[in-house]
């Protein structure tokens, strides 16, 4: 039986308490190919921490074009694009990507943190206004940090609570609106057609962060824009490689005005080094394959609607989850700690969500599907999160 007491001081403190008591669950090594079946000290584990939505990453197709880019182009290189580290392959993939998620241009960059970096600071000066998301992601409120211009925030998807921020805005002054496609930890989906709306009555531009919807929502895939038929009144769709396109690095999809600024103006896309040609080559065949493979989408799908369909006869809560992003809300830190734990040790890879990252009565187990989890699988998994979370008078 562990016990915690998480009621420590500071942050180091806290870290080596759970080390010391064997709860600690981050940076766990991982022995295998991302996979629904992984590797991990020394046992076979069910993954159902990945953002691999599509299960992408073991595809032959993508691996075989990441090992014929390094043959042809090396590991890196060795530069700025801005200068030196420019490839063919780069402007190949930044057309690629404008006509998937429908823009007219788009630029690469190296993570997908660094495509949110890319994009605010250019756009809003010192007279701009920017209103995020309450929940949007890290790299966003990074993002608002570089930029001059003045921010706040709006409840999350709550459309008067952004009335009122845009309201009080200048009339003529630069505003710029951003929210998330699909939310990385609750798994909703914001009122696009409604914020596309005001946004526009109110002047204001509209940012997109597509992490989690490329693969998952829209025609083909192409993310929360398609899905909701309001491409047009999205200005920037920035998205990240690292999930259902199974490599490393991200975008910014915009008209040519806006790309060509970010290209030329943004520090974070100008002195960080060029993408390595593995990964480019491995997103260009992802692009592939998700046409090629449509039913990977719908079986991700079935899988989603099973899991959730499990989770809810169990009696977990879930919030207002919609996508392959399923929260289990725990609402306490030390038992969300020990029940991913307990998973752990039995087999079952989950990602605890606790305090600072969320409020303590918001913690949860963020359990992510695949379309390559099997039905067994995802039983397997929620069965045992069910008799775990009654020992721990969770449910």
């Amino acid at each position: 039986m562990y016990s915690l007491d998480l009621k420590i001081k500071t942050l180091a403190d806290q870290v080596d308490y759970l080390q010391n008591h064997n709860i600690y669950l981050y940076y766990r090594e991982m022995d295998s190919a991302q996979d629904a079946e992984m590797m991990a000290d020394g046992r076979k584990i069910l993954m159902f921490g990945s953002n691999s939505y599509l299960g992408l990453t073991n595809h032959p197709k993508v691996k075989e074009a990441a090992i014929q880019a390094i043959r042809e182009y090396g590991t890196g290189v060795s530069g700025s694009r801005l200068l030196n580290g420019n490839l063919r392959i780069h402007r190949e993939l930044e057309e690629r990507l404008a006509a998937f998620v429908g823009k007219e241009d788009a630029v690469v960059v190296s993570t997908g943190f660094q495509a949110n970096l890319a994009a605010i600071p250019p756009i809003i000066d010192r007279s701009g206004y920017l209103i995020m998301d309450k929940l949007s992601h890290a790299s966003i409120l990074e993002s608002a940090a570089l930029s001059f211009g003045r921010k706040s925030k709006f409840e999350h998807d709550d459309l008067n609570s952004l009335e009122d921020k845009l309201s009080i805005c200048p009339a003529d002054a630069t505003k710029m609106v951003v929210t998330e496609g699909v939310f990385s930890m609750d798994g909703d989906i914001p009122d696009l057609p409604g914020l596309t709306a005001l946004a526009n009555r109110y002047g204001a531009l509209v940012m997109v962060d597509d992490a989690h919807a490329l693969g998952v929502l829209g025609q083909n895939g192409s993310g929360s824009s398609s899905h909701f038929q309001v491409t047009d009144r999205v200005d920037l769709i920035t998205g990240t490689f690292s999930k259902s396109l199974a490599a490393l690095g991200g975008f910014v999809a915009s008209s040519f005005e806006i790309i060509k600024l970010i290209k030329h103006t943004s520090r974070s896309q100008m002195f960080s080094a060029g993408l390595q040609p593995a990964s480019v080559a491995a997103v260009m065949a992802a692009l592939e394959v998700i046409a090629e493979e449509p039913e990977r989408i719908e079986q991700l799908w079935k899988n989603t609607r099973y899991a959730m369909e499990l989770m809810k006869q169990t009696g977990f809560d879930n919030g207002t989850a919609e996508t392959p992003i399923i929260p289990v809300y725990v609402r306490d830190d030390d038992k969300t700690y020990l029940l991913a734990r307990r998973l752990y040790d039995d087999g079952i890879f989950v990602n605890p969500v606790v305090s600072p990252a969320t409020s303590p009565d918001q913690a949860l187990i963020r359990f992510s599907i695949m379309a390559t989890h099997t039905r067994s699988q995802i039983e397997e998994a929620i069965d045992k999160m069910h008799f775990h979370a009654k020992a721990l008078e969770i449910l």
